[in-house]
């Protein structure tokens, strides 16, 4: 079947493409070595071919949540019980599994929260599920045909502006309205020469787990992000949010370890993400195994814990999506209350960051949260970072502190020119 006879169904705008297996997906911006999401199993990386598309848009009919779960059960995915341990095979010519991206706006429909403002890369979809099939045939690693230059970066608020919206939430704080709330910034720069470019060199960052990349017509979406927004394995749920930014030195491992803001910000967060998982959890058995820990991640510290669960019986995979979407450490507590503060004050929609992008098959899900992300389209690179404010926020700080994650990305984007 040629790709002119494609499958193709459509409701509203919504896109299923459906492939033969022997019709790798040559016309999709990015290529297998940069464009493989966290989670998809290590013998299969380079032996795997696109069979399916769907793509769904705010303003498309129906839940995004049901919609994943639809796809995904069309394909004979078990995403009716999360938890049986099951295994997962590659032989060759049946599913492998499935690639998910879940944009910031996709995961608050799924709650019925705030949307937001509309997104500046409005080309690269809400929803993106790719299902991919064995192959015996190892794919072809495609370089970049040109390196890419990066212009200068235009910021969607400035740093006052930031400065407000910081106030503004710390003001919120103080009626009562939130206990913590996350900001995001966006800036975006004019881009020429192979997209792929970028996605390489952002993966050539501080590798992670959770980084990843995925691209579609037109579009491409690269994550260097250390964040696990969830895994589900052998029956079992977990998240490992990160909160506490530092630089990676002695001093900034000590601020973080003795600053009562950071901690404060830290724990909220976690007892959220445990309130997030009891949606889904055996009654009694959520722990903490690991409280504030630090990482590093290109010259910072950040601080991270980790919470599982016993995935109680009867879990749908749209019940775990709309339990942890959108992700409560780029959120905020209460989340829902924490939305509208974010939509009102945020100048830009978050479009694919402070999302999720993973790989989901038979036996199991892993989702990294989309931040220290990029998104690449119409010749603009885009790029959002913010962080959690509580009552003890400064607002200089904590514009400093969204430039610093901010600073490894620019840079090496930079470097490449």
């Amino acid at each position: 079947m040629s790709l002119s006879q494609q499958l193709r169904h459509e409701t509203g705008s919504r896109r299923l493409i459906t492939l033969t297996p022997d019709e790798s997906s040559t016309k999709r911006m990015t290529p297998v070595s940069f464009g493989i999401p966290p989670g998809v199993p290590p013998e299969c990386r380079d032996r795997r071919v696109e069979i399916a598309r769907l793509e769904w848009r705010i303003g498309d009919p129906g839940d995004p949540a049901a919609i994943v779960d639809d796809f995904c059960r069309d394909l004979g995915m078990p995403v009716e019980e999360l938890s049986k341990p099951l295994t997962h095979t590659a032989t060759v010519g049946e599913l492998c599994g499935v690639a998910v991206l879940i944009s910031a706006a996709a995961g608050s429909a799924m709650i019925g929260g705030a949307l937001g403002r509309p997104s500046p890369v409005g080309r690269v979809p809400d929803v993106v599920l790719v299902a991919y099939a064995h192959t015996n045939t190892a794919s072809t690693t495609v370089m970049p045909d040109s390196r890419p230059i990066v212009g200068p970066w235009t910021a969607s608020w400035t740093s006052t502006e930031h400065a407000a919206a910081v106030s503004a939430v710390r003001e919120a704080i103080g009626r009562g309205d939130v206990y913590q709330a996350n900001v995001v910034g966006h800036q975006s720069a004019p881009t020429i020469g192979d997209p792929n470019a970028i996605a390489a060199a952002v993966a050539s960052l501080e590798p992670t787990t959770y980084s990843g990349g995925l691209g579609g017509d037109g579009w491409l979406v690269a994550s260097a992000s250390p964040e696990c927004l969830v895994s589900l394995d052998l029956g079992r749920v977990t998240t490992r949010p990160i909160k506490g930014t530092a630089p990676a030195t002695a001093e900034g491992a000590e601020f973080l370890r003795s600053s009562v803001k950071e901690r404060a910000e830290h724990v909220m967060i976690v007892d959220l993400e445990r309130n997030d998982l009891a949606h889904v959890a055996v009654p009694g058995s959520i722990s903490v195994p690991e409280l504030f820990a630090l990482r590093r991640w290109c010259g910072l510290w950040q601080a991270e814990s980790t919470i599982e669960a016993e995935v109680r019986p009867g879990t749908r995979l749209s019940d775990l999506l709309r339990a942890v979407c959108p992700p409560g450490s780029v959120t905020g507590t209460p989340k829902l209350a924490a939305l509208d503060h974010i939509a009102a004050l945020e100048p830009v929609g978050r479009g694919p960051a402070m999302g999720a992008l993973g790989y989901l098959t038979v036996a199991g899900l892993v989702l990294g949260l989309t931040i220290r992300t990029v998104a690449v389209a119409d010749d603009r690179v885009h790029l959002w970072t913010g962080g959690g404010i509580t009552w003890r926020s400064e607002p200089t700080a904590e514009v400093a502190e969204a430039a610093a994650k901010a600073a490894p990305i620019k840079a090496i984007l930079a470097s490449q020119g």
